[in-house]
C-alpha cells in the first residue's frame, strides 16, 4: 500500500465528522453516494453494467431520464469474451468500458461478473465468463487491468457461489469449502492479485450461514487477510439485512434500490448504533479509509484525473473485433459453410432473432446501445444489395407468458421500473413458461409460411437465426429447462426436412437441448450476445470473410440431467442449495465419468485445418522455475486461421474423487496456411505424476507429455477421443 496516499488518507480522515462518514458509507443516490463538499471529496458515483454503461436514472427513482447523452458502445457479453479466449481482446473490452464509464463521469463500473457457470438455467449465465475458473480468471484479470487504465474502478461480482437467481436474496449455498477454493474462489483471486482490481461487490445470496454482504468469513477472512484485499468492497443493491453484522463486517459500502436513503442500514441505524457505543467509531473509520483509499488511486481527489470518451469509432471497432472472435463454429460436416457471396442471388433468412434488438434486455446488464446490427442488417450489408435477402420470423415470442414456479421474480428486465421491486418475494424465480392459444395458432402459421418457403426453388441459400432472448437469460429469472422456446424444435425440424443444407444459427447465453435435430443439420453456428457489431461479425462468418476462431468456455449438455448440478447436487433449491457434486462441474463431470457432452468445452472449428506436431516440456519447467509446454502447430488448410492451444493437467486413469483433467493454460496464435509456428504455453499447476495433455479442445487431444520424474516423454495422437 503507498505510504503517501495512506498518509492523506488518514489525515482527511481525522477532519470528518461522523455523520459525514455515515454519508460516505452508504447511497445518497440509487448509484452514488454522499461527498463531503467542505473537504473537496466527491461522491463515489457507481454504474451498472458488464456490456457497456448503463443509461442515467434519476437520482431518487428507477426513471430513465431520458436525454439523448446516454447512448453508449454495446460490447458482446461476458460469455462472449470468453468464447474468444483472448486476453489481448479481454484487456481491450475492458478498456473500452473503462473509457464510456469515465467519459460518463462514473467511477466504479458493476462488472465484470465472474460467477461460475455451474447451472446452464442460471439466467444471468450470459453476463458470466465460464464454468471453468482458470479461463475465467485469466480473462477477468485482463478485462479489469483494462478498465482501470482509465482511473475508473472495475468492481468484480458477485463474490461469491452466486450461481442461481432463484430466491438470490436468502438462498443458503451449502459447499465443501474445498470446492468452493478449488472452484467457485480463484477467478476472484487472480483479479485480485494479478487484474488488481480496485473493487469487489458482495453478492446477495447466504454462505455458511452469512450473508456475503455482511460474512466475516468470505469478507475478512478471505479476501482481507489472507488475499490482502485492501480495496472497496460494496454491497449488491439491497444485499445488506443487519447493521451490527454489516459494520462489523469488512463490507465499505452499502447500496440499494429503494430511495429511503437515510434507513440503510448503514445510514442512520449505524450512526445511532456508534452513538449509542454498541459499535466504535474505529470500524466506520476503517471503511472510510478504503472509500478515500480507492478515490486516490482514481485521482479524484488530486486533480490529475484521466478523461475519457464514448462512442468512438474505435471502441465500435473492438466490439466488432470482439464479436468476431467469440463465434463458434459448431458443426460443418458437409463443409456449407462459409458460403460464397456470388454464388447467393436470392437467400432466406428465418427466425426472430435474425431481426431482433437485444441490448435492452437482461436485468442491470440492460443497455442503451448507439445502434445494434442484427444479423439480418448484416446479411444484407455484406451482400450489398447484389442478392435479395428475404425474411419471415417463423416463430414469435408474443404471446408466450412468463409465470413463475410459486416463487415471483424481480419482473422483465425490459420493464422501465423493474428494479424498483427487485427485493421482493427473494429476488427472483424459476420462469416457467404458458403460450396463449392464440400464439400459438399464430406460430402453427408462421411455421408454415416458413416451411413453404424455404421449400421452393427460388432460394439458394436458407439461414436460420433462433435461440434464447433476455425473456429467459435475465437477471432476476432462471431458465424451468434447456429446451428451445417457441416450438423451435418443430420449426427446425420442419424446415431441415424441406432443406437440409439450411445453415443453423443460433444465439443466446447458455446451451440450449439440440437432440432433436441437431444430427439432421450439417452447418450449426453459436453466436451470444455480440454487441453492436454482433450481426457484422455473424455475416462476416458465414461468407467467409472472417475465419471462425471461438471455443465453448462451457460444455454444451445433451440434456439438462447431464449437468451435475441437477443429476447430483441440487439446483435452485429452496431455502438452501446443496453443492453436493463438489468440484465436479462441467466438463470436470463429463470427462470424470464418463458423460457425452453434446459440444464439449474448448470446441470450435475453423475453415482451416491445424496440425499438432510433437510436444515436450519447456526449460523452465525442466528446472522448476515455471510450467510452459512447447508445441509445433501448422495450419495444413487453404486460409489464415486462428488456433486455440489448451493444455490440461490430467490423471493418469480416472479416480472419481479427482477431476480427470483441468484445463491449466491455454495460448491463442494465428498462422497462415502451410505456415509453422512453435507455440509456447505457459500452464499453472502442479504436474508431477500426472500427464500434461495438449489439443483443440478438452476432447480433442492432440499430444501427451508424460513426466513422472521430471523426465519428458511426448508422444502424439492423431485422434482426439478421451
Amino acid at each position: 500500500m503507498n505510504e503517501e496516499l495512506m498518509r492523506r488518507a488518514e489525515e482527511l480522515l481525522e477532519k470528518l465528522t461522523l455523520e459525514e462518514k455515515i454519508g460516505m458509507i452508504h447511497g445518497a443516490e440509487l448509484f452514488a453516494t454522499k461527498g463531503v463538499e467542505r473537504l473537496g471529496i466527491p461522491p463515489l458515483r457507481f454504474s451498472d453494467g458488464t456490456m457497456g454503461v448503463r443509461q442515467e436514472f434519476a437520482p431518487d427513482s428507477w426513471h430513465a431520464v431520458g436525454n439523448t447523452d446516454d447512448f453508449v458502445t454495446y460490447l458482446p457479453c461476458g460469455s462472449a469474451v470468453a468464447a474468444t479466449w483472448n486476453r489481448s481482446l479481454a484487456k481491450m473490452a475492458g478498456s473500452v468500458l473503462g473509457a464510456e464509464a469515465r467519459g460518463r463521469g462514473k467511477d466504479v463500473i458493476l462488472g465484470p461478473g465472474i460467477n461460475i457457470k455451474r447451472s446452464p438455467l442460471c439466467g444471468r449465465n450470459f453476463e458470466y465468463f465460464s464454468e471453468d475458473p482458470y479461463l475465467t480468471g485469466q480473462l477477468a484479470a485482463a478485462f479489469v487491468q483494462g478498465v482501470q487504465q482509465w482511473d475508473v474502478a472495475a468492481c468484480v461480482k458477485h463474490f461469491a457461489a452466486n450461481n442461481q437467481e432463484t430466491k438470490r436474496l436468502q438462498v443458503e449455498v451449502e459447499i465443501d469449502e474445498e470446492a468452493l477454493r478449488s472452484l467457485y474462489l480463484p477467478a476472484f483471486y487472480e483479479t485480485v492479485k494479478e487484474g488488481g482490481t480496485l473493487s469487489v461487490m458482495a453478492a446477495y445470496n447466504r454462505l455458511y450461514g452469512e450473508h456475503c454482504c455482511q460474512s466475516d468469513f468470505l469478507l475478512r477472512k478471505i479476501l482481507r487477510q489472507e488475499w490482502g484485499f485492501d480495496g472497496l468492497v460494496v454491497s449488491d443493491w439491497g444485499g445488506v439485512h443487519d447493521t451490527k453484522l454489516a459494520a462489523q463486517s469488512s463490507l465499505d459500502v452499502e447500496m440499494s434500490v429503494t430511495n429511503d436513503f437515510d434507513q440503510y442500514k448503514m445510514a442512520e441505524p449505524l450512526k445511532k448504533l456508534v452513538e449509542a457505543g454498541e459499535i466504535p467509531e474505529s470500524a466506520i473509520d476503517e471503511k472510510v479509509f478504503h472509500i478515500l483509499m480507492t478515490m486516490m488511486r482514481l485521482h479524484m481527489l488530486d486533480g490529475s484525473r484521466k478523461s475519457g470518451s464514448y462512442n468512438t469509432r474505435e471502441h465500435q471497432n473492438t466490439a466488432l473485433m470482439m464479436a468476431r472472435e467469440s463465434v463458434v463454429l459448431l458443426k460443418n460436416s458437409q463443409g456449407i459453410l462459409p458460403l460464397r457471396k456470388e454464388a447467393c442471388h436470392r437467400i432466406l433468412v428465418i427466425g426472430e432473432n435474425g431481426n431482433r434488438i437485444h441490448s435492452n434486455g437482461g436485468g442491470s446488464a440492460e443497455v442503451k446501445a448507439l445502434y445494434e446490427i442484427t444479423p439480418l442488417m448484416g446479411i444484407k450489408k455484406l451482400l450489398g444489395g447484389n442478392c435479395r435477402v428475404d425474411y419471415v420470423p417463423g416463430y414469435c415470442s408474443d404471446g408466450f407468458l412468463g409465470e413463475d414456479a410459486g416463487l415471483d421474480g424481480s419482473g422483465d428486465g425490459q420493464a422501465e421500473n423493474w428494479q424498483e421491486t427487485s427485493l421482493e418475494n427473494g429476488g427472483g424465480s424459476i420462469k416457467v413458461q404458458r403460450e396463449d392459444e392464440a400464439a400459438r395458432r399464430r406460430r402453427q402459421a408462421m411455421r408454415q409460411e416458413a416451411s413453404a418457403l424455404a421449400a421452393s426453388s427460388q432460394y439458394d441459400k436458407v439461414i436460420f437465426v433462433g435461440g434464447l432472448n433476455h425473456d429467459f437469460d435475465s437477471e432476476g429469472n432462471d431458465r424451468a429447462d434447456m429446451k428451445l422456446p417457441y416450438d423451435q424444435d418443430v420449426l427446425i425440424g420442419e424446415l431441415l426436412s424441406v432443406r437440409p443444407d439450411m445453415v443453423m444459427v443460433l444465439m443466446g447465453g447458455s446451451p440450449v437441448e439440440m437432440g432433436r435435430w441437431v444430427d439432421r443439420c450439417s452447418s450449426l453456428v453459436w453466436c451470444w450476445y455480440g454487441g453492436m457489431e454482433g450481426g457484422t461479425a455473424l455475416a462476416e462468418v458465414l461468407f467467409g470473410q472472417v475465419n471462425p476462431s471461438g471455443k465453448l468456455p462451457e460444455s454444451f449438455y445433451q440434456t439438462i440431467d447431464d449437468c451435475s448440478a441437477h443429476s447430483v447436487g441440487e439446483f435452485p433449491g429452496t431455502d438452501k442449495v446443496r453443492y453436493r457434486e463438489g468440484v465436479f462441474v462441467g466438463y470436470r463431470y463429463l470427462d470424470t465419468f464418463g458423460k457425452e457432452p453434446q459440444f464439449c468445452f474448448g470446441h470450435g472449428l475453423s475453415y482451416t485445418e491445424f496440425t499438432y506436431g510433437k510436444a515436450s516440456l519447456g526449460k523452465a519447467s525442466l528446472s522448476g522455475e515455471g510450467n510452459t509446454v512447447l508445441c509445433e502447430i501448422t495450419n495444413t488448410g487453404c486460409l489464415p486461421g486462428k488456433e486455440t492451444v489448451q493444455v490440461y493437467l490430467r490423471q493418469k486413469e480416472r479416480n472419481p474423487k479427482q477431476p480427470y483433467q483441468e484445463l491449466a493454460g491455454f495460448e491463442k496464435i494465428e498462422l497462415q496456411p502451410g505456415e509453422t509456428r512453435q507455440v509456447i504455453v505457459a500452464f499453472k499447476g502442479e504436474f508431477k505424476g500426472r500427464e500434461i495433455a495438449v489439443g483443440s479442445s478438452s476432447r480433442d487431444i492432440r499430444a501427451i507429455v508424460c513426466s513422472p520424474d521430471g523426465e519428458t516423454d511426448s508422444k502424439l495422437l492423431f485422434t482426439g477421443t478421451l
